[in-house]
């Protein structure tokens, strides 16, 4: 009977689910701060960090935002991981658990609102877009997204390439002196006009078009990366809340 007794209160944290979770946020940990190190990187280029002021001085979207804010959050949720699985903290493992659940929930929110507001999303897209048309030339890095953009959807500007009269530059005006007026940047342009029977040599088909046929072509894949992440996080989530249920278990046995 004694001997029964032991065992039962002999309890132990598993080492294997220690070791995996740690490893798992080891991984979350440093992709959260490579992300975070381009983006410090990429705003000590453009002199904001010399300068703080300039942020609000941005009038488009700065990528630089979303490597900076990403790997700020992946950076703090996997060394919590970290330290909460090697130490068997079971403040930072709820911490972890609670937050990437948190964020696995604003995701299926968004998931599920995009998809009964989808007519509000794409005016909202169109809104974006077109506000970051407007500021094409002020920022480097907004530059790059746009004709990154541009070049793989084969578009150009919100509905088409008229939509680029919106910026100081390419605005078609009589009173215009910039160079660039009455025209569209290199990314709008077709890479092989001699190839195709028509006259134009810029696509006059708009991203935001593109973009929803692109995402229809791709449904699949697209779903398949959301439903991978979200096993991730479901796994991770276990696995510190499993991790937890064994530390308690062992002090209990105390």
């Amino acid at each position: 009977m004694s001997r029964k007794q032991y065992h039962y209160k002999g309890a132990e944290v598993s080492c294997c689910v220690k070791y995996v979770l740690f490893g798992f946020n080891i991984v979350f940990w440093l992709l959260g701060a490579a992300f975070l190190a381009i983006g410090l990187w990429a705003w000590a280029e453009k002199g904001v960090l010399a300068n703080l002021s300039s942020i609000t001085d941005l009038g488009g979207f700065d990528p630089v935002w979303l490597f900076i804010v990403v790997g700020a959050v992946m950076f703090v949720l996997g060394f919590a991981g970290c330290i909460g699985a090697l130490r068997e903290n079971t403040v930072l493992l709820k911490f972890f658990s609670v937050f990437l659940g948190l964020i696995f929930f604003l995701e299926l929110t968004t998931g599920i609102l995009a998809f009964v507001f989808k007519d509000w999303i794409k005016d909202q897209l169109n809104f974006f877009i077109n506000n970051n048309v407007k500021a094409y030339r002020d920022d480097i890095d907004l530059q790059n997204l746009i004709d990154f953009a541009q070049n793989y959807w084969s578009c150009c500007g919100a509905h088409g390439p008229n939509d680029w009269n919106l910026n100081i530059y390419f605005n078609c005006t009589e009173n215009n002196p910039s160079r660039e007026s009455c025209g569209v940047p290199f990314s709008c342009c077709i890479k092989y006009p001699a190839e195709l029977d028509q006259q134009k040599s810029i696509n006059t088909k708009g991203c935001v078009g593109q973009f929803e046929k692109w995402l229809q072509d791709n449904l699949i894949v697209v779903a398949g990366i959301f439903v991978g992440v979200a096993l991730l996080q479901i796994f991770g989530i276990c696995l510190a809340q499993n991790l937890v249920s064994d530390v308690r278990a062992v002090k209990a046995s105390w």
